[in-house]
């Protein structure tokens, strides 16, 4: 197969409130994730919902990082997709330490031809 990135998909649980409801908090934890996985961020856009929430997204020269919050819950969605040599594994790492979920639930997709899960 043809690979042309890999697609990080990542839910946290367990993290504090008023981090997942600060949207340049979340912003720089996303630029930082970035440039440890070697991309090169182009743009970004992140809105904080009325109610609690943000939705955040970094458009990479590789393809682009987002996340989607909900503080009352505790939860994030973590979406990494990266071609190249950039490793969406190394964002995950640095978004572990900046956000400390308690739990986590990971898949990694190869993307290309067709989807492949990684083991």
């Amino acid at each position: 197969m043809s690979v042309v990135g890999l697609h990080l998909l990542a839910e946290y649980r367990g993290i504090d409130a008023a981090l997942l409801d600060d949207p340049p908090t979340l912003e720089a934890a996303l630029v930082e994730a970035a440039i440890a996985a070697g991309a090169r961020v182009l743009d970004r856009r992140f809105h904080r919902f009325e109610g609690g929430g943000v939705s955040g997204v970094l458009l990479l020269a590789e393809s682009h990082v987002s996340i989607h919050t909900w503080p009352a819950l505790g939860r994030a969605a973590v979406d990494v997709y990266t071609c190249g040599e950039a490793s969406p594994q190394r964002a995950h790492e640095v978004l572990l330490a900046r956000l400390r979920p308690t739990s986590t639930e990971l898949v990694t997709l190869r993307r290309g031809e067709r989807i492949e899960l990684v083991p």
